[in-house]
């Protein structure tokens, strides 16, 4: 940020003659507003049923449980800085992702400013902290990160997409610092983790097994197996090789910067990883400067940052602020840095309380097989197999065998991308699904509404069960037309019914019910 009436201070004639960066920080604001849009549009859409007052787990509950632990207010918020802690109510959830998706839309239309990039900032962390597990991806400390860097890209008040301060060449460097971290991380863990990534056969698996398959998964899950092992080896190169050129000279870095936001494409076509890929590469895009973009965008606009460049004002107080972020942003890389080097390696961790710099990586471990977790009701008084049991339908998990994945992302199911962790272990592990049962067993309207379609509409079921199914691939082209075969290994939870003691007296215990 800078004081926007110090305009005489002038940099050295060689800064002046170096790259430009006008049109990568239009790019980089413009990518970074639509993800900010996006996911405080998953917040509006789902927050309410998952921490609203009447929640699958109580943002209430949980701050009440956390002041204890740490014996106040003040305590929680140095330790998960949150406006929520001073203001916590389904009004302030609202407000907060609404306010969040207005200035989003206004940084995405072209309008940013320090004080806007910051509050977005701000009203982000603050439903990261309150979030508890439906926050804790490594998407969403990354769009911490990412959004705290491009507060000081920006003026501190000109909101034009082309203001008359260039953006600091430092900043620039610290997304090139943030891409490094985040692909080898990804590709670290990988390495360090699942033998089938060493011996290239982790994506005769990854496509099926994946949280949430898309469209097009099914036709890469049946490539050719040496189509796929070279995938793996494209993997290699863009989170282990690429990285690694993100600071060298103009030709060798705009390569990397391809590759990289290549490799994130071929992800995005071919699953539902929420706006992991597209956050990705918000950073990636810090590796081309304006003469790379004069050759793709579209003149006018090329044009546009020509003539702020020849407008240029320059600030000190700019600069100044910029070389103080680097500092910070340095010293509190130490730790992720280290845990890059180490063999215990630990990925989508943060180190300090405002998830300024973080450690990532993703599929550290690949599956092998696919199992979903589907709940099922009755309104027999059997609660036996032999009862009439109807499924409750995801919006993105495969539950019936002839549907075809839908294209979920970038947008983000939580319930369904929870539901895929809690496949791979037990209830105990996920105790909200005995609450999200208790809910559909009273037709609970916010609960309901977190599946495609409620199965008993006009009056709840009389028992609710959860059975783990192991879920294939069908072969295209199949007689049947199915996208899915599936087999029946365990009931996951067994039936219960609104009036079943034990499930009352659990959900007193979590103080989800008074």
């Amino acid at each position: 940020m800078n004081n926007e009436t110090d305009i005489a201070w002038q940099p050295p004639v060689e800064e002046r003659a170096a790259p430009r960066y006008w049109l990568t920080r239009f790019m980089i604001l413009r990518l970074l507003g639509v993800i900010y849009a996006i996911a405080f549009l998953v917040a509006i859409n789902q927050v309410l049923p998952l921490i609203g007052a009447h929640g699958l787990l109580p943002m209430e509950v949980f701050i009440k449980k956390v002041n204890q632990w740490l014996g106040s207010t003040g305590a929680s918020f140095i330790k998960l800085p949150s406006l929520f802690w001073f203001w916590h109510s389904d009004t302030a959830l609202l407000t907060v992702a609404w306010t969040g998706f207005i200035l989003s839309c206004l940084v995405a239309a072209g309008f940013a400013n320090a004080i806007i990039m910051a509050l977005l900032w701000a009203l982000y962390l603050s439903l990261v902290h309150i979030g508890q597990e439906w926050y804790g991806y490594g998407w969403e400390i990354q769009l911490c990160e990412t959004g705290f860097l491009a507060i000081f890209l920006c003026p501190l008040l000109d909101m034009r997409p082309f203001p008359r301060r260039a953006p600091p060449f430092l900043i620039i460097v610290l997304f090139r610092w943030l891409i490094c971290r985040l692909m080898l991380g990804a590709g670290l863990i990988k390495l360090r983790g699942d033998a089938i990534w060493r011996n290239s056969t982790a994506l005769y698996y990854h496509f099926e097994t994946q949280p949430i398959p898309g469209p097009l998964s099914r036709w890469f899950h049946f490539l050719p197996h040496s189509v796929l092992r070279t995938g793996v080896w494209f993997n290699w190169l863009a989170e282990l090789v690429a990285p690694l050129f993100v600071f060298w000279p103009r030709l060798a870095r705009h390569i990397a910067g391809v590759v990289i936001i290549l490799f994130q494409l071929t992800l995005i076509i071919s699953g539902n990883l929420s706006f992991l890929n597209w956050l990705t590469i918000v950073p990636a895009l810090a590796c081309f400067d304006d003469g790379f973009w004069a050759k793709l965008l579209p003149k006018w606009l090329v044009r546009k940052a020509e003539a702020a460049d020849k407008t240029v004002e320059y600030s000190k107080p700019m600069r100044t602020t910029a070389l103080v972020i680097t500092v910070i942003i340095g010293l509190l890389s130490i730790q992720p840095a280290i845990n890059l080097l180490s063999s215990k390696q630990i990925m989508n961790t943060s180190f300090d309380p405002f998830d300024l710099v973080n450690t990532y990586g993703a599929f550290g471990s690949v599956g092998t097989e696919r199992f979903n977790v589907v709940f099922e009701g009755t309104m027999d008084n059997d609660s036996t197999d032999k009862a009439h049991w109807e499924p409750y339908i995801y919006k993105g998990l495969p539950v019936l065998l002839n549907r075809r994945p839908p294209q979920i992302a970038p947008y983000q199911l939580r319930l369904d991308w929870q539901m895929w962790f809690a496949a791979m272990s037990t209830v105990d592990d996920y105790p909200w699904t005995v609450h999200l049962v208790y809910k559909l067993l009273h037709n609970d309207p916010l609960a309901t509404g977190l599946f495609a379609q409620n199965p008993f509409p006009g009056k709840p079921p009389r028992y609710i069960r959860a059975v783990l199914y192991r879920y294939r691939f069908a072969k295209p082209g199949n007689a049947q037309g199915a996208w899915w075969t599936r087999e029946q290994p365990s009931l996951w939870l067994p039936p219960l019914s609104a009036d079943d003691q034990r499930l009352l007296n659990f959900l007193k215990g979590q103080g989800w019910l008074r």
